[in-house]
């Protein structure tokens, strides 16, 4: 609250929000997002996730932009969807470590009532909802990655190979769970270096 602290890591952190100019509601969003993850997680809407999303990684975007000095505020709407494209992958990738950690991020509204151990070893009568809803959450990351990366020229030139690679990275699991059919379950989805 007062911006003061003897916690060296929480020093540094502060520090660098004050060098590089990053406004503390963006960590602040962040933080939110993070306690919602302390207990149970059952989204109901696609809207929901999208917040959950911005709220976890979308900041990440914006303040990476901040660390890389990026001054055109037109740029913070690619740098939150690149953000919000990688955390929708990672929920399509992590569903069955999620569920047992006692969180749904699929939301009801694309997959129906599911509970979480239904999620940690789908039966049959569940597997072609969960496949619906991957299907659908990847293709809406798949948006998210292309205005994520059409905000590349924002970037200074050192950084843009390495955000490309990354959002490509991320786009790539997503890939690999279209080609395993969705099975989240059968195996983690993971690219070769």
């Amino acid at each position: 609250q007062t911006g003061q602290t003897s916690d060296p890591v929480i020093l540094d952190a502060l520090q660098l929000m004050s060098d590089c100019l990053i406004e503390p509601r963006i960590p602040h969003e962040l933080i939110n997002g993070l306690l919602t993850d302390l207990d149970e997680v059952e989204l109901k809407t696609v809207d929901e996730l999208l917040c959950y999303c911005y709220r976890v990684a979308g900041t990440v975007g914006l303040m990476m932009s901040d660390v890389l000095d990026v001054s055109d505020t037109a740029a913070s709407a690619f740098a939150i969807d690149l953000g919000v494209a990688m955390q929708l992958t990672n929920i399509c990738r992590d569903v069955q470590e999620d569920a047992q950690m006692g969180r749904r991020y699929l939301p009801a509204e694309i997959v129906g009532r599911v509970t979480l151990e239904e999620l940690i070893n789908p039966p049959e009568f569940q597997r072609k909802k969960l496949r619906v809803g991957l299907e659908y959450l990847l293709n809406l990351a798949d948006e998210y990655y292309q205005s994520g990366e059409s905000g590349l020229p924002f970037l200074p030139l050192r950084a843009r190979h390495g955000i490309l690679i990354a959002g490509r990275v991320y786009r790539a699991i997503g890939d690999k769970l279209r080609t395993n059919d969705y099975d989240y379950a059968r195996e983690r989805a993971v690219v070769s270096k």
